[in-house]
């Protein structure tokens, strides 16, 4: 989408809220995280001010329909989700930029997917899933407006409205836009997501519908990171190099985009219709369809042979894309007693590649397509049994090509008011991600073809929870991996990095141990979150941290007549040195390496949040230990972390 469109989406939004502000009625509550904020009651206009709608009454609702309270309070949990991605980052380690990728100090090994993943996974943090979009359910008009500030000559804008025309029928719009230049040279990034969802249910809840629309572009200007010669004036605070924009990178003329577009809609009729609601005896028809076109492109005006090798063309234009079409068919049937059942047939449609072949003078060649369509079988269980929750699913490709399932099971029980106990089992079997199995550039050493010699990659999981707020939350889950996929730096010849997909034919364990426990004392409060993480396997194919911990100490209370909730303290993030993850800007992947070993310096920030009626405001002082703690600070190889820096942004809730 155009920036003119997204100014225009803003402004429209913008004069919608300013009708929406009405007088408020709030009153002081505590969160589950016991933290000081404010619950709203809105005024409903429309009735004459006779009727209020409460805050609980504003729903959402996660693609499973599962609904999920909307909280506008003041909790610490908030200060760690207002970032770029709206979500804890915890195991995630931000390059430079607001916007560019981030190395991963954490590794999720559970995947329910019988097919690969598109490519450039490095661009894919903020790139919205299936699994990421929220449908909402509102007595009232609500808009949201979430604004950030940006690392020079720009800003971080979500605009987001949602409204119930109808008690039946619901729509949301919503674009997120970031320009933000960065402080070193050729790192500027731009980025936009738009999406509406729509749900609708005719009155007598037989039928039901819900869909969305998701259009995204992510584009980010490429440097390779500062040059080896100069990593000695970064590290030692050479006042000459504290200007950021005097480095000279690797490279100065490359950019890559990552665009995308879904459309997904579902609908289910309820066969049965409920005699009685003790019965609980419903057999529904439900039918999906979901189309997503992507392409990930990297261009360069011209070609640097001494970063990324030799090049059939000076003038380097890769581009890649993928379709990827499915739609499925099923019945779902429920009881009091057999609990909820679900069997579905689905179709997809796959067609990946680029537009030429690729010929080698030894005449060897790289096809161009990846193109498949098979038929799968899916299903469901839910069961609620004294006091245990079991729930179940599964998908198996009936193909022998794209051979593929995962099979995923849990069972979750409530001891009490306090303690709640879950766990599970993941089976996991598909090929590696597409980017993989075929790859093509100009380039010549990123050209390869693997898709009839990559054994499919197989994951088994176990995985256990307790959360206790007497207590402490605990996560525990250890995973074995057979044909582990990674991107491997193979060799360095004249200087220029030899990076190749690689698969392990051995198997590797890994495990990894999250723990998370608040203690207050008063009005302070200290939130401490430490993960340990260990791998099993004859070679270092996957590095992680040995520890990464965040400690937060902060201070809460309520203001003027407790008109006002303010939050202030500081936030500790550290992880242990090990052998970082590379970044390659053209795969926009990262790699293994073994000859760097990064980390082990403490990044503290300080921050003020306030929150006035339907407003949070946040404050914060990023990596202010920067010029007193050393200046090893690198989020990968030849990737300096970023200075010391003042942010501001807010969160604006409209209740009409």
């Amino acid at each position: 989408m155009q920036i003119k469109y997204y100014y225009i989406l803003v402004f429209f939004l913008f004069v919608t809220s300013l009708g929406a502000q009405v007088k408020l009625k709030e009153k002081t509550t505590q969160n589950t995280q016991g933290n000081f904020g404010k619950d709203s009651t809105v005024t409903n206009r429309s009735k004459g001010f006779k009727e209020v709608a409460t805050v609980d009454m504003y729903l959402q609702f996660n693609y499973e329909l599962d609904s999920i309270p909307i909280d506008t309070t003041l909790a610490i949990k908030k200060d760690y989700k207002f970032n770029y991605l709206q979500k804890d980052n915890f195991g995630l380690m931000p390059f430079a930029n607001i916007g560019q990728t981030y190395n991963t100090l954490s590794f999720d090994a559970s995947e329910n997917k019988t097919k690969p993943s598109f490519g450039a996974r490095a661009r894919h943090f903020n790139y919205l899933e299936h699994e990421d979009i929220r449908f909402f359910e509102v007595p009232t008009p609500w808009t949201r407006l979430t604004y950030k500030t940006a690392f020079e000559q720009g800003q971080l804008l979500d605009a987001f409205f949602t409204v119930n025309l109808s008690k039946q029928f619901n729509f949301s719009l919503a674009y997120k836009g970031l320009r933000s230049l960065g402080k070193y040279q050729n790192s500027l990034t731009s980025s936009g997501n738009f999406r509406f969802n729509s749900k609708y249910n005719t009155k007598d809840k037989r039928y039901t519908a819900k869909g969305y629309i998701v259009m995204q572009d992510l584009l980010n200007q490429e440097n390779g990171g500062i040059k080896t010669e100069d990593l000695e004036n970064f590290a030692s605070g050479n006042e000459e190099f504290l200007d950021r924009s005097v480095f000279d990178p690797n490279f100065e003329n490359a950019e890559n985009v990552l665009e995308g577009k879904r459309f997904y809609f579902e609908h289910s009729y309820k066969i049965t219709k409920e005699k009685d609601s003790l019965s609980n005896n419903r057999l529904s028809l439900i039918n999906k369809v979901s189309f997503e076109d992507k392409f990930f492109q990297f261009s360069q005006d011209v070609a640097v042979t001494d970063f990324f090798g030799d090049v059939f063309s000076n003038s380097i234009n890769d581009r890649v894309t993928l379709e990827d079409f499915r739609t499925s068919l099923g019945l779902s049937y429920s009881n009091n007693t057999l609990g909820q059942v679900g069997f579905a047939l689905n179709y997809t449609d796959i067609n990946y590649g680029y537009n030429s072949v690729v010929l080698f003078p030894n005449q060897q060649s790289i096809p161009n397509r990846i193109v498949s369509n098979f038929i799968g079988i899916e299903g469901t269980y839910s069961k609620a049994y004294k006091g245990f929750n079991l729930s179940g699913r599964g998908n198996l490709n009936l193909s022998d090509t794209f051979v593929g399932s995962f099979l995923d099971g849990t069972i979750s029980l409530k001891l009490n008011e306090d303690i709640a106990l879950s766990g599970g089992i993941t089976i996991n079997s598909r090929l590696a991600n597409y980017n993989y199995l075929l790859y093509q550039s100009d380039y010549i050493n990123y050209n390869w073809y693997n898709f009839d010699d990559f054994k499919n990659v197989n994951t088994q999981q176990i995985k256990f929870s307790l959360e206790s707020q007497k207590l402490f939350n605990a996560y525990f889950d250890i995973s074995n991996i057979d044909n582990y996929t990674y991107f491997n730096l193979e060799e360095t010849i004249d200087q220029v990095n030899v990076i190749r997909p690689k698969q392990y034919n051995k198997p590797l364990q890994y495990l990894r141990l999250k723990l998370q426990k608040e203690f207050k004392v008063g009005n302070f409060a200290l939130d401490n979150t430490i993960m340990y993480q260990n791998v099993v396997s004859d070679d270092n194919v996957l590095n992680v941290p040995d520890f990464i911990t965040r400690n937060t100490l902060y201070y809460t209370n309520q203001l003027f007549k407790k008109s006002m909730t303010l939050q202030t303290g500081i936030t500790l993030n550290y992880f242990t040195a090990y052998n970082m993850n590379g970044y390659d800007p053209l795969l926009a992947e990262f790699y293994t390496q073994n000859n760097t070993e990064l980390g082990g310096f403490p990044r503290l920030d300080f921050f003020i949040n306030a929150k006035v009626r339907q407003t949070r405001i946040f404050l914060k002082a990023e990596h202010f230990n920067s010029s007193f703690t050393g200046y090893d600070y690198f989020s990968a190889p030849n990737q300096p972390y970023r200075d010391f820096i003042i942010r501001f942004g807010l969160v604006w809730d409209f209740f009409l």
